[in-house]
């Protein structure tokens, strides 16, 4: 068996593909086949020791999240998945390990794959469907009839914020590149605007701002806002915790792993209403260098890089 690891935090140049070892799974866990898995940057976050105080010091570590395949294994008191079952999730922070030929992962972050859904397309699922879907719907308390505002509506998850919102019956607007603007005008997102834009001309227009970007200020943010309406921020630090935790309009998401939450968003999917777009897919063999790119040049762009073990 091999798996992209490292043996120590750091940047691209640690990344080495190994053989390992598998765990067995235990209580509560699955092993799956990794038929393909999926890139985020909490990926090398996570690697460069972002959350060390979570992950520990303990190598060689496993990379990657986010993953479908086939069910191997079963650990004691699993009930939902059986072996054989196509699957989609996402390993835990603290084990990672999805870009390898096999992965634990725990049973509630992890739920069948829809039958329409090929498994590269499944593997671009859990991280931003699982985040979006939670952001609109525990933080913001998304009704239909309401209005959206996505701060970088074409990135992986405000894209698929865009499309859960449209589908709940709301309206979205969204800010993207000028060069992309009629990619989010054939999602449906209504008014369009670049970065950067002044927020005075979308004063008090909508019920739900959603920064997945993390570049609107607190006044540009409230400015965009509805009497009684929820700005949303995806990056949790102490300074936005401290926010949140303030009367105010302020939410921030920490997303958790739910099998329902997850099933609602893969149903999404493998009925084609929520699509992450694929820019390109390679081998675990050359998964290193395509990774590396992403990181340091954030190529390829428009969509997920997906790595196969096939």
């Amino acid at each position: 068996m091999k798996r992209i690891q490292y043996h120590q935090y750091g940047g691209p140049e640690v990344m080495r593909l190994e053989e390992f070892e598998p765990a067995r799974p235990g209580s509560g866990q699955v092993l799956v086949r990794v038929r393909a898995a999926a890139a985020n940057p909490m990926d090398w976050g996570l690697r460069n020791g972002a959350l060390k105080m979570v992950t520990g010091r303990t190598f060689p570590r496993g990379l990657g999240h986010d993953f479908a395949g086939v069910v191997e294994a079963v650990g004691p008191g699993v009930t939902r998945l059986g072996v054989g079952d196509e699957v989609l999730g996402g390993a835990s922070i603290k084990a990672s390990g999805a870009f390898g030929d096999v992965v634990v992962a725990d049973e509630k972050a992890v739920v069948k794959k829809p039958a329409r859904l090929s498994f590269e397309e499944a593997a671009a699922i859990p991280t931003v469907g699982l985040t979006a879907f939670q952001a609109l719907t525990k933080k913001g308390n998304l009704q239909p009839g309401q209005t959206v505002f996505i701060n970088g509506c074409l990135g992986g998850v405000g894209r698929a914020a865009a499309q859960i919102a449209l589908a709940r019956g709301a309206s979205v607007g969204g800010s993207c590149r000028a060069t992309a603007a009629q990619d989010a005008r054939d999602l449906g997102i209504d008014p369009i605007v670049e970065f950067g834009f002044d927020p005075e001309a979308l004063s008090g227009r909508f019920d739900i701002v959603l920064d997945t970007a993390h570049t609107l200020s607190d006044k540009g943010a409230k400015r965009l806002l509805k009497p009684g309406g929820r700005i949303i921020g995806l990056h949790p630090t102490p300074a936005t915790f401290v926010k949140a935790a303030l009367p105010g309009p302020f939410r921030v998401l920490v997303a958790q792993a739910s099998p329902e939450d997850l099933e609602e968003v893969a149903r999404a999917a493998g009925q084609g209403t929520v699509r992450v777009p694929i820019a390109r897919t390679v081998p675990l063999t050359e998964a290193i260098k395509a990774l590396t790119e992403l990181e340091r040049d954030g190529t390829p762009k428009g969509g997920k890089l997906i790595i196969t073990t096939d």
